[in-house]
C-alpha cells in the first residue's frame, strides 16, 4: 500500500492510523501516548546526543575503537562498578597495567597509544577482557540448563570479576577447554579485510525469502562454514527463484542448540562458521546475485550467562535488564531488556546500525516481538482479537516505543530496508508507518497459517477439509498491513514437531521416495498436497513468501542440534540437500515445483497485487477458485473426484492457458492436464464474475491460468 498521501495529510499526533482503521478510535489516547513517548525520545536525543543518527552510531564511541593514528580508545558503560581495567594477551592479563577512568555517566574509558612502530598495541585476534571491581557485587549461584546450555557462575563479593566487553565484535569458543566464550580484538590489517564489490540490491516488491541457518547447510555431520554457504547455497537459493535470504543464528550465542536465540555477544558474528570477513563475503556475493540478506535479530531477550554474556555485567542484575521478575523470561530462561533506559536504547539501536553498516545486511526479521509487546510475553495468553488486548495495561509501552524508534531510525537512514515482525498476537498498527502512529514494520509473519495446516493434517480426514476455513485463514489479515505467508518455517522442522511432508508421509519418506519403486498412495497423496498447500499459501496468504531451508523439497527428517540429550550428535543438525540431486529420488520433483512456483510469481507478481478475489469455495467438490494479479488459480482438494467440463468464473474476458501445474511429470505428477489447451471465456456471469470458462480439474491438483498474450515463447 502507498502511504504517501496518508502521511502527507496525517495529523502530527500519531492518529493518522485512524484513517486506515476507524475501529481504533476508542483507543485514540493510547495511540497518541505511544507516539508522544517516541517523539519525546527523539527530541531528547536531538538535544543530548546530536540526534538519532549520531546516537545509533554507538560503535564509533563504545567498545574498542581504533583511531587514525592506531591508538585504541576503549569505553564501557558499567555504572555500578567502582573500578575497571582492560586486560588481555597484550598486557599479560595484568589488571594494574591499563586501569580505566569512570565519568559521571558511569562510562569507563582508556586510551592505549600505538606501539613505537605505529601499530595498534593490541594485536589483531588477541584475547581481551574487561575486569571490574565493585564493593557490592552480589552472589549468583552456578546453574546449567539443558534447554539453553547457559552457565551462570558464582560472583565473589568485593573482588575483581572479568567480563567479555559488551560491544566486542568477535568471540571464540573452545569446547575442549570450556563452554565459555573468549573475546578477541578483531582488527585485521587492510590486506586481509574483505572489501565489498557489489551495491545493495533494490528492495523487491515481491519478497520471496529463503530462511536459512549456515551451520546446517550441508549433508555432512559438522558445522557448515560461511564460505561453504557462499559457494554451495547461494547459487541454489538464486536458482530456486528466491530474492532474499533470512540468516538465522548469526549473532553469537553460547549454545548451538538454542538455534541462535540465546545471544551472549550482540555485536559478534558467530565464529562457529568462520570469521567476520567470511560473513562479509557471503553477503556481498549474495548482493552480486541480486539477493537481499536479512538478519534474524534477537532483541527480545538475552542469554542469562554471566561469564560470557551481559547478565550481571557490572555486578548488578539491572544494568541492561529489568531487575527482579520483570527482567526474566520464565519459559526461555533468559534476561529481558529495559527498553526505557537511555543506554540500553543506545546499545540496541547501535546494534541494528552495526549489522547494516559493518556487514551490509539489508534488513531484519525481529524475533519474539510478541514477548516484547506485552508484560505477560504471550505466556498462557490467547488473543481473541479484541482491540482492548492491544492497548490495555498488559502492553509494555516502553518496548513498543523502542520498536517504533528502531523502525523510524532504520527507514530514515536506509530507505530500502526491510523489517519483519514475528508477532502472533495480531497487534494493530504494527505494520503501519511511524508517521501515522504505527510501530513501523514493513511486514508481519502470518503465524496462524502454519498452525492451520498442521491442525488440518492432524485432525481432519481429507474429505473433511473445510475450504471456507482455509480461505478465511489465508486472507484474514489487516488491511494496509503486509503479511509474509508461509506454510511452515524452522519452528515446524524442529524435533518434537513435524514438517508438512513428515505429517503427510511419515515413515514412507525413507522407503518409497525412489522412482524405481511403485508410487504408493501415501507418497502420491503427500507430494500432491505438499505442492498444493504451498501454492495456495503462496498465492493467497500474503504480500511476501517464506520457506525454511529444506522444506521446499520435503526434507525427510527433523532438525535437532547436538546436545546432551542426543549424545551431541550432528545427525539431525544438517540438511540433506543432496537428495534433490539424485535423479532416482522423488525429492527432485518437489524441488522443481518450488522453482516453478517462485519463477511464476516473479513473472506475474501476485505478491505485490491486491488481495485475491475468491469466486468459489465449494465444500462438496473441495474446489477453490480465485483471481489475483490477472491470474486464475484453480484447486481441487478432493481425494478421489476429478471434474470434467467444470465451469469457473473469470472476471477478464480472453483466451487463457496453463502457466503452472502441480501435476506435471517435472513436478512428480501424472500429467493429466494438456498444456496446449486454450480456455476461451464466455460472457456468462458465474460466481460473481463477468465471464466463465470450462476446465478439467483432476483430483488433488492445482493449476494457474494466464491470459495467452502474457505468455512468453517458452510457455507457448
Amino acid at each position: 500500500m502507498d502511504y504517501s498521501q496518508l502521511i502527507k495529510d496525517a495529523p502530527n499526533d500519531g492518529t493518522g492510523v485512524l484513517k486506515l482503521d476507524p475501529y481504533l478510535t476508542p483507543f485514540k489516547e493510547a495511540i497518541k501516548r505511544r507516539y508522544a513517548k517516541a517523539q519525546e525520545w527523539i527530541k531528547k536525543l536531538d538535544e543530548t546526543e546530536g540526534g538519532l543518527d549520531k546516537f545509533s552510531k554507538g560503535t564509533e564511541r563504545f567498545g574498542l575503537v581504533v583511531q587514525p593514528d592506531n591508538s585504541i580508545i576503549y569505553r564501557e558503560w558499567a555504572p555500578n562498578a567502582v573500578q575497571a581495567a582492560l586486560i588481555g594477551d597484550f598486557n599479560h592479563w595484568d589488571r594494574k597495567a591499563h586501569p580505566m577512568k569512570k565519568n559521571e555517566f558511569g562510562v569507563f574509558e582508556i586510551t592505549i597509544p600505538p606501539t613505537a612502530d605505529g601499530q595498534p598495541a593490541i594485536p589483531h585476534n588477541s584475547k581481551v577482557k574487561v575486569s571490574f571491581f565493585g564493593s557490592e557485587l552480589p552472589q549468583s549461584s552456578a546453574t546449567s540448563s539443558e534447554l539453553t546450555g547457559q552457565i551462570t557462575l558464582e560472583l565473589p563479593t568485593a573482588e575483581w570479576v572479568d567480563r567479555l566487553p559488551a560491544w566486542i565484535k568477535y568471540t571464540t569458543q573452545d569446547l575442549s577447554v570450556s563452554p565459555a566464550y573468549e573475546s578477541r580484538f578483531w582488527n585485521p590489517p587492510p590486506s586481509e579485510r574483505y572489501v565489498p564489490r557489489h551495491p545493495r540490491p533494490k528492495r523487491p516488491q515481491s519478497l520471496r525469502i529463503y530462511e536459512a541457518h549456515v551451520g546446517i547447510s550441508s549433508p555432512e555431520l559438522r558445522v557448515t562454514t560461511y564460505k561453504e554457504f557462499t559457494k554451495n547455497m547461494l547459487p541454489r537459493i538464486k536458482g530456486l527463484g528466491y530474492n532474499a535470504i533470512q540468516l538465522m543464528a548469526i549473532m553469537e550465542h553460547a549454545y548451538y542448540a538454542s538455534f541462535g536465540y540465546q545471544v551472549n555477544s550482540f555485536f559478534a558474528a558467530s565464529s562457529r562458521y568462520g570469521t567476520p570477513e567470511d560473513l562479509k563475503e557471503l553477503i556481498d556475493t549474495a548482493h552480486g546475485m541480486g539477493l537481499q540478506v536479512l538478519l534474524d535479530v534477537v532483541h527480545s531477550h538475552a542469554s542469562k550467562n554471566v561469564l560470557d554474556g551481559l547478565n550481571m555485567f557490572d555486578g548488578t542484575d539491572h544494568q541492561y535488564f529489568h531487575e527482579g521478575g520483570r527482567g526474566r523470561h520464565d519459559l526461555w530462561d533468559s534476561r529481558l531488556f529495559n527498553y526505557g533506559h537511555h543506554e540500553v536504547l543506545r546499545f540496541l539501536l547501535s546494534n541494528l546500525r552495526f549489522w547494516m553498516d559493518e556487514y551490509g545486511f539489508d534488513g531484519f526479521r525481529f524475533d519474539g516481538v510478541t514477548s516484547m509487546l506485552y508484560h505477560h510475553h504471550g505466556i498462557g495468553t490467547g488473543f481473541s482479537g479484541g482491540y482492548h488486548e492491544y492497548f490495555g495495561a498488559e502492553v509494555d509501552e516502553e518496548a513498543v516505543v523502542y520498536l517504533m524508534l528502531a523502525n523510524e531510525m532504520l527507514h530514515k537512514l536506509y530507505p530500502e530496508v526491510i523489517t519483519i515482525a514475528e508477532d502472533v498476537s495480531g497487534m494493530p498498527t504494527l505494520c503501519v508507518p511511524f508517521a501515522l502512529g504505527g510501530v513501523g514494520f514493513d511486514y508481519r509473519l502470518g503465524m496462524a497459517i502454519p498452525d492451520m495446516w498442521i491442525k488440518i493434517l492432524k485432525e481432519k480426514k481429507d474429505e473433511d477439509w473445510d475450504m471456507g476455513n482455509i480461505c478465511w485463514t489465508l486472507t484474514n489479515r489487516r488491511w494496509g498491513e503486509k503479511t509474509i505467508a508461509y506454510a511452515e518455517s524452522h519452528d515446524q522442522a524442529l524435533v518434537g514437531d513435524k514438517t508438512l511432508m513428515m505429517h503427510l508421509c511419515d515413515a514412507e519418506l525413507y522407503a518409497n521416495m525412489s522412482v524405481l519403486m511403485p508410487l504408493t498412495p501415501v507418497i502420491d497423496r503427500g507430494m500432491a498436497l505438499h505442492k498444493m498447500i504451498r501454492l495456495i499459501t503462496h498465492a493467497l496468504g500474503g504480500e511476501g513468501w517464506l520457506n525454511f531451508e529444506g522444506n521446499e523439497f520435503g526434507h525427510p527428517e527433523w532438525l535437532d542440534f547436538p546436545r546432551e540429550g542426543n549424545q551431541n550428535s550432528f545427525w539431525y543438525a544438517r540438511r540433506q540437500l543432496n537428495l534433490t540431486e539424485d535423479p532416482l529420488l522423488r525429492y527432485q520433483f518437489l524441488n522443481n515445483f518450488d522453482r516453478s512456483l517462485n519463477l511464476c510469481e516473479e513473472k506475474y507478481r501476485w505478491l505485490q497485487a491486491p488481495q485475491a478475489y475468491i469466486s468459489l469455495k465449494h465444500e462438496g467438490d473441495k474446489v477453490i477458485v480465485f483471481e489475483r494479479a490477472g491470474l486464475v488459480f484453480v484447486f481441487n482438494f478432493h481425494p478421489t473426484k476429478s471434474f470434467t467440463d467444470y465451469r469457473i468464473g473469470i472476471d477478464v474476458a480472453g483466451t487463457y492457458r496453463i502457466v503452472l501445474d502441480t501435476d506435471t511429470k517435472e513436478h512428480g505428477g501424472h500429467a493429466r492436464l494438456d498444456h496446449g489447451t486454450r480456455f476461451f471465456t464466455e460472457p456468462i456471469e458465474w460466481n460473481g464474475r463477468k465471464n466463465c470458462t470450462h476446465v478439467y480439474i483432476p483430483c488433488r491438483t492445482a493449476f494457474v491460468l494466464a491470459l495467452e498474450e502474457t505468455l512468453d515463447e517458452s510457455q507457448k
